[in-house]
């Protein structure tokens, strides 16, 4: 299987999926589209299409409803018949719904991915979005979802990794309009320089043994791209077969190719970073160098990608002013730049710590593009602080919320629960857990084959808490 599509069927975002989801569960593949202005809060009127998909299926009169986004990614009907959510609407008669986010897939305010364009993506335009779709849906179900649906129904939003955000902040600026939120690695605290993913990744391949070797490759790797001649570059390149980018591209290229896996979900019978990064370290003779090679190697070939697919998702200066719609990439760029920051760097050299991807994946690999993409109106760097103290200071003392976040989540500690401890406490009406041995949330996508108990208690609590919240 394609790594692309693996990951998409992770996060609940394509057909074609591991074994372990339940058949029974029906497609709903009508495409619904339901009006919306540019700008809720602006002069910019004019109106667009936003797309959802129902799914009818389990629904019972006095049942809920239960809202679903991709948020940084295109919507498929795998996020109203194939995540956790729909299988929770079986036991509570729920009806499903996903939305798509504004500037992702087909619903599109302007049509074009300028910064001209995307100046209409914000936080307050995203979120008022979902809120007009559900008082809509609230006064006029017939009308919205093509079947009867009581006035009174219930909502609860869930969402996984900025999705999840989106829940969270839906239940805190609309608690009128959403009984309850369920957040699954929801990526809330913005860092600038989020190095905390490198070591993240790192903690995973610590416990999978091959964290020391890694790490030595690593700097086998800076020695080249740093310090080596170019003709050393080049030899670097053809050996870890990667196209001839600049230092500074082939390094954030490696990091992306070496952190593919990552996301994906750890059962009891299998765990990808495993497979595919330390199984070529651990129980070898090869020199760390020549282990990482082996793996790079592995991660390209199995997701069939050309020196042109390559180039594609290492070279910097690829598809600068592509103004296309449907880069979820673009748009999820210019997020980083305008919102929340969380580059995912390499941990600076005076912190001492182990590096799991080269030093030359700092702020300056990321920020300059953000002025290079969208134009020299977006101010670099992005005011994180200003972020986290209008959108994570939000969520304080919000009932209704449940967070979850996996041990071994490379954006845990952009979550509430990270590593070092929670960023809010936990209380009985807004819970904080953390998925022991599980990835990215893992607890709202389908259900795996040999899942971790964890995960299992995970989806027990959340669903304990959403039965209780539609009462």
């Amino acid at each position: 299987m394609r790594v692309a599509t693996f990951l998409a069927c992770f996060a609940g975002a394509a057909v074609g999926c591991l074994d372990g989801r339940d058949a029974t569960i029906p497609a709903s593949g009508t495409p619904y589209w339901f009006p919306q202005p540019v700008d809720h809060f602006g002069s910019n009127n004019a109106t667009w299409q936003q797309q959802y998909f129902v799914n009818a299926t389990f629904y019972k009169p006095g049942g809920p409803i239960y809202v679903h986004t991709p948020g940084e990614q295109s919507l498929t009907t795998r996020f109203v018949d194939g995540t956790h959510p729909t299988d929770l609407a079986q036991t509570t008669n729920a009806l499903v719904v996903a939305i798509e986010h504004r500037f992702f897939g087909k619903s599109n305010p302007i049509s074009d991915l300028s910064g001209s364009s995307l100046q209409y993506l914000t936080i307050e335009n995203a979120l008022e979005d979902f809120a007009s779709f559900v008082r809509s849906a609230k006064s006029h179900p017939s009308d919205v979802f093509r079947t009867a649906v009581s006035k009174n129904a219930k909502v609860v939003f869930f969402g996984g990794s900025y999705s999840g955000n989106v829940a969270a902040w839906m239940r805190a600026k609309y608690p009128r309009l959403i009984q309850g939120a369920w957040a699954s690695s929801a990526m809330l605290y913005g860092r600038l320089d989020y190095y905390q993913f490198d070591q993240s990744f790192g903690q995973h391949l610590q416990a999978l043994g091959c964290a020391e070797k890694f790490s030595q490759a690593i700097e086998a790797v800076d020695d080249v791209l740093v310090s080596g001649s170019a003709a050393d570059v080049v030899a670097l390149q053809a050996k870890l077969g990667v196209p001839q980018l600049t230092p500074q591209d082939t390094a954030g290229l490696l990091s992306g190719l070496s952190t593919l896996y990552s996301m994906a979900p750890v059962t009891t019978a299998k765990d990808f970073v495993y497979d595919n990064v330390c199984s070529f370290f651990n129980n070898s003779s090869l020199a760390p160098i020549d282990a990482y090679a082996r793996a790079i190697k592995a991660v390209i070939s199995s997701d069939g990608m050309t020196e042109q697919s390559l180039r594609q998702m290492g070279d910097t200066s690829y598809g600068l002013d592509n103004y296309a719609i449907d880069q979820p990439g673009r748009s999820w760029y210019y997020m980083g730049c305008t919102w929340f920051g969380n580059w995912q760097t390499a941990p600076p050299s005076s912190s001492g710590l182990s590096r799991y991807r080269s030093q030359l994946v700092n702020l300056s690999y990321f920020e300059p593009n953000c002025q290079r993409k969208f134009g020299s109106n977006v101010a670099i760097p992005v005011d994180v602080s200003a972020y986290n103290a209008k959108w994570f200071n939000t969520l304080r003392g919000v009932s209704n919320i449940y967070y979850t976040s996996g041990s071994l989540d490379i954006w845990r500690d952009a979550t509430v629960a990270t590593s070092t401890g929670n960023l809010l406490p936990s209380s009985p009406s807004s819970p904080v857990f953390t998925i022991d041995g599980a990835t990215h949330s893992q607890d709202l996508g389908e259900k795996q084959v040999n899942e971790l108990a964890s995960v299992t208690k995970a989806r027990t609590i959340g669903d304990a808490l959403v039965v209780k919240w539609i009462k």
